[in-house]
Order: C-alpha cells, then sequence, then structure tokens
C-alpha cells in the first residue's frame, strides 16, 4: 500500500517543532559541551574576519567509554550495515566507534569473515541524523588522520547532507541526493532530458564516458518545485503555489586521501542537476584559491550520478595516526540560499578556498536554472571507510587496525542567524520522514520504487502532466 502524507506542505502541519528532533538532554549532554574551552564559544567568520559569531554546538568527546549504539546517545548514532553505496569492504559495526583519552575514535580493523556477514573488515560511522541539524554557519572538527600519509587506501571522511536523505539508507537518498535545486524545468528530469526526446543536446553528449557520453542517469528530482498540487511532499509551498524544491544536498568537511605519496583532502561540494560536461562557471569571481602551492581545483568534476566541485589540499604530514599524530583542523564555512551564497573551506585552520553560488548558476546549455547553496537541514556523518572505489588500495603496505581520532566537533552561526534542528519550518523533514520511516531505517531498500520500498514517485507536470 502507497503511504500519503499530507498535502498541505509544512506550514499547516500543526506543533511544528523549530529545533527539530533534538531531544531531552540527559546529564552531562548538552547542545553545547560542558567541556568545551570557554574561548571557544565564539569564533569570527573565516570569509568576514569583523564578524564574531556564536558556538551553537559542540562535542568535545572527553568523557571515556561513550556508546553509539541506536538510542545511547542524544546526537550521534553508530550505523550497523554495509555501504553498498560505494561498494565498501567493510561492514560498519557501532562497537567501532568509541571514546577514549579525549577523542571520539573510528576503528578499522581485519577480522573473520564468518563472524562478520562475510565481509573481512569491519569500521565505523556515526550520524546526527535527525539528532542535530544545522542551516548554515561554520563547522569545524579537529582530526588525526588514520594511517599514514604515504600509504593509499583508507578512506576517512567528515562530511554533511540534508536530513530529507540518510546516508546508507539507499531508498529515501534515490532522487533527492545530490539535487540542490528550487526551479521546474527539465533539471528536475530523469537524465536531465525532456520526456521522449534526446534534448538539450548538452545532456546527450561531453557527459560520462563510461555512459557513452550521456551527461546524467540520474532519476530525476523527487520532490521538485514541478510536483503537482495533492502529490506527497515535505512542502512548504512558495507565494505562486509551487512546491519548494527539495533534496539531500552534500557538502563534505573532508575525503582524505594519499595521492603520489602525499597526504591530501578532497573538500567538495555535489550538486544535481549538472552543468554540460560538468564544468561550473569557475571564474575568478566565483573560485577563490587562498595559495596555490598547497591547494588546487579537482581536476574531477564529476560523472553520470554526481557532479562535483572540488578542491585538493596538501596536509599536515605529521597530523597522522602513523605520524606524530598531532590534530589538524578541518571545517566549511557556508551561507545558504543563491545571492551572496558561499562555501569555504577550512584546512590546517586556515581557508583554502571558496565557491561562490554564481559558480552553480544557471546554465543555458543544459537549460537548468541556478542551484542554491544547500538550504535544507544538514546533519554530520564521520566514517573511516575502505573501498577500491577512491583510488584503490595499497594492500601490501597498509596497517591495520588503522584509527581516525576526532578531538571535538564544533558549530557556529552569525549572531542574527542560529538555525539548528532537523525539521525547521521553512525546510520541514519530521512529517514526511515518518510517513515513510521505513526508507530511512531498512538500509537493505535499494530504491524507493518497485521493486525495493514500492512507494509512487510523485508526479511532475512536466512529465505526463497532472
Amino acid at each position: 500500500m502507497t503511504k500519503r502524507q499530507t498535502t498541505q506542505g509544512g506550514f499547516n502541519l500543526g506543533g511544528i517543532n523549530a529545533t527539530g528532533q533534538i531531544p531531552d538532554l540527559p546529564g552531562q549532554f548538552s547542545l553545547i559541551d560542558l567541556h568545551t574551552p570557554h574561548e571557544a564559544y565564539v569564533k569570527n567568520s573565516y570569509v568576514n574576519p569583523d564578524d564574531e559569531w556564536d558556538l551553537v554546538f559542540s562535542d568535545e568527546f572527553n568523557v571515556d567509554g561513550r556508546s553509539f549504539y541506536p538510542g545511547d546517545d542524544p546526537f550521534w548514532e553508530a550505523q550497523n550495515l554495509h555501504y553498498w553505496g560505494t561498494n565498501d569492504l567493510e561492514w560498519y559495526d557501532p562497537g567501532q566507534a568509541t571514546t577514549e583519552g579525549g577523542s571520539l575514535k573510528l576503528t578499522l580493523t581485519k577480522v573473520d569473515p564468518q563472524l562478520n556477514h562475510n565481509l573481512t573488515y569491519r569500521s565505523a560511522m556515526i550520524q546526527s541524523w535527525n539528532k542535530f541539524c544545522f542551516t548554515g554557519g561554520l563547522i569545524e572538527t579537529a582530526v588525526v588522520l588514520p594511517g599514514s600519509s604515504t600509504v593509499h587506501g583508507l578512506w576517512p571522511a567528515i562530511w554533511t547532507m540534508g536530513n530529507l536523505g540518510r546516508a546508507g539508507y539507499g531508498a529515501s537518498l534515490e532522487g533527492l541526493w545530490p539535487y540542490s535545486y528550487d526551479s521546474c524545468d527539465v533539471g528536475t528530469l530523469p537524465n536531465q532530458t525532456y520526456p521522449g526526446e534526446a534534448k538539450p543536446l548538452a545532456a546527450t553528449e561531453n557527459g560520462d564516458p563510461t555512459k557513452g557520453g550521456v551527461l546524467s542517469y540520474l532519476p530525476g528530482q523527487r520532490l521538485s518545485a514541478c510536483t503537482c498540487p495533492g502529490e506527497s511532499h515535505p512542502g512548504p509551498v512558495h507565494s505562486n503555489g509551487n512546491y519548494v524544491g527539495r533534496s539531500a544536498p552534500e557538502i563534505d568537511i573532508f575525503e582524505a586521501t594519499v595521492d603520489g605519496g602525499i597526504g591530501k583532502v578532497s573538500q567538495s561540494a555535489q550538486w544535481a542537476p549538472f552543468d554540460a560536461g560538468y564544468v561550473w562557471f569557475n571564474t575568478s569571481d566565483n573560485l577563490q584559491i587562498y595559495d596555490p602551492a598547497m591547494t588546487l581545483l579537482n581536476p574531477y568534476h564529476g560523472g553520470a550520478d554526481q557532479q562535483t566541485t572540488s578542491g585538493l589540499s596538501v596536509t599536515d604530514q605529521g597530523c597522522y595516526e602513523l605520524g606524530t599524530a598531532c590534530f589538524s583542523v578541518y571545517g566549511f564555512e557556508y551561507a545558504p540560499g543563491f545571492d551572496n551564497a558561499y562555501i569555504t573551506w577550512i584546512s590546517n585552520g586556515k581557508a583554502v578556498w571558496t565557491i561562490q553560488a554564481a559558480g552553480v548558476g544557471l546554465d543555458p546549455k543544459t537549460e537548468i536554472g541556478a542551484r542554491p547553496v544547500s538550504q535544507e537541514p544538514m546533519y554530520i556523518i564521520a566514517n573511516l571507510g575502505f573501498s577500491l572505489n577512491f583510488g584503490g588500495i595499497d594492500f601490501a603496505n597498509i596497517q591495520l587496525p588503522a584509527t581516525m581520532f576526532i578531538d571535538y566537533i564544533r558549530v557556529y552561526q552569525p549572531k542574527n542567524a542560529h538555525n539548528i534542528g532537523c525539521d525547521p519550518p521553512n525546510f520541514p523533514t519530521a512529517t514526511y520522514i515518518d510517513t515513510y520511516r521505513e526508507a530511512y531505517t531498512n538500509w537493505n531498500l535499494t530504491g524507493w520504487s518497485f521493486p525495493n520500498f514500492n512507494q509512487t514517485v510523485p508526479k511532475n507536470r512536466l512529465n505526463g502532466g497532472c
């Protein structure tokens, strides 16, 4: 049976809690960790250094022995699943995430496959999905990267995603990731082409070489601005009666890699719909790289499933588990939306590169509109992955177990723009998630429709009409 949600959008749900699912906090837990030093309660914006921002969330991980099994922690939940979407070699097990010596530890180890879902490796992923989210501001974390700065194969990452999609749960993600879009046009349609036509031409050529040059294999934006009235949609509704386009955008603090024997981080945002040839408008107005000796634009721009804007920065080569094990600060600062929106990434405590929203503005070749810097409530993910999808693995030299150490995670926001919570009134998520809860809790569901979750994709007025 197809479940149906109210068609009234977000404004008529009643009882919206503007702070989302932030739980009642027991004992030692509060939104600002009691162990956060007072000098960290404010921080100046990297982009506008005269602006002093407020700490709105912190976790210092100073209490040893925390458990992140489901229900044990107010902010984080460790996953118990195989991350099939990137062909990972590990099983994510909640027992691999713990706190010790003032840090969160995520550990990858080799195990007996018969005791590990027939997988040879076991690791950890924690998420704040539906527990803590933020919209706009600065997120920072201090990290010792796992392994060595000279041996490639580990895939540690700390990243964020819109709360309407849950990382690892394919049904929740299909048609939402990696969209960030609020226009009603061909960008919302499957493959970015008009029904029954191989148009626009830019969507059919100079795309993914592994897909015959086709630009997009995405199924279309499931919760788009083209959604027909009366269809299931989380809302809200624009003044013109159109739904607000909703999605699960991704902004990464970092994914760490080793390239030519040098440790680097890819710091990126993922986007859909796509520019022609995945080439964004990276003029000097829209792209700033602050130290070209340390940071360059990633030559990889995307493929049929995602467009990426990524900077590659050389890390502090000592700040690895097998180096001097120093902590290095990574993060990003962003302003959501269209006008004056931006994302600035931080590596080794310094701003390293910025994309302005105009860099992903409208593209006449693919006939798509501007993609906003994520306006969705974003939750936090930290994981230590192991996959051949991310540049190969030096099995001969990699040392296991390997651990990523996280000293803290802190979120700051402008004094006049505090916006935390996973269910904000202008981008609600709670009722929609409740309606389709199995999509967010059953990782075996790989898609939204038959034969997976058996749900109906809302009608799009450009694809068959209303």
